[in-house]
C-alpha cells in the first residue's frame, strides 16, 4: 500500500479527505483488530494527536487495551470509570477540555491534557470498544472533532460489525 498523503489546510477539510480514505481503507475489512489498527494509525498520523487508540469491551465489565498509537497506555479501565469508561457507561462522546478537572481520570500519561473519547457501536446499537484520543495541549477537541470522529465511528462499525 502506498503512504497517504492528506494534505489539506483546515481541520474540517483534512477530516472530510480522512473518512473518504477510512472508508476505502477499511472497506471489506472483517477483523477488528486490524481494522482499528490502522484506523488509529491513519487518525494519528493525519490529526498528529498525542494517543490514538482503542479500548475494547470485553467480559467483566472492562475495557481493554487495543490498538493504538503513541506512549504506553493503560491496559484495563472499568465500566463508568474514566473518560473512557464514562463514554461506555453513557454511550455517548465526551469531550474533556482539561483532564484535571475530570473527576476520576485516570493519568495513563501525566503529559495528556485533554481527551476526546468516542464509542463505537455494533448494529444492534451496542458499544463494543471506544477511540480514545489525548492532546498534549489543553482544549484540543471540539464540535467538530467529535462530529468528525463519531462519523469515522460509524464508517468503521458498519464494516466491522
Amino acid at each position: 500500500m502506498e503512504d497517504i498523503k492528506i494534505n489539506a489546510d483546515n481541520k474540517t477539510q483534512r477530516y472530510e479527505e480522512l473518512l473518504k480514505v477510512l472508508a476505502s481503507l477499511v472497506e471489506g475489512v472483517r477483523d477488528e483488530v486490524a481494522a482499528m489498527a490502522n484506523t488509529a494509525a491513519l487518525l494519528h498520523e493525519t490529526m498528529h494527536f498525542f494517543w490514538t487508540g482503542f479500548y475494547r469491551v470485553s467480559e467483566g465489565n472492562r475495557l481493554i487495551l487495543g490498538p493504538f498509537q503513541g506512549p504506553v497506555a493503560c491496559y484495563s479501565i472499568g465500566y463508568g470509570k474514566g473518560v473512557c469508561g464514562t463514554a461506555w457507561k453513557r454511550a455517548e462522546s465526551v469531550v474533556v477540555e482539561d483532564v484535571e478537572k475530570f473527576p476520576g481520570h485516570i493519568a495513563c500519561s501525566s503529559a495528556s491534557r485533554s481527551e476526546i473519547v468516542v464509542p463505537l457501536f455494533d448494529a444492534a446499537g451496542a458499544v463494543r470498544a471506544v477511540l480514545d484520543i489525548d492532546s498534549d495541549r489543553l482544549a484540543a477537541f471540539d464540535e467538530t472533532d467529535r462530529l468528525m470522529l463519531e462519523k469515522a465511528m460509524l464508517i468503521l462499525s458498519k464494516e466491522i460489525y
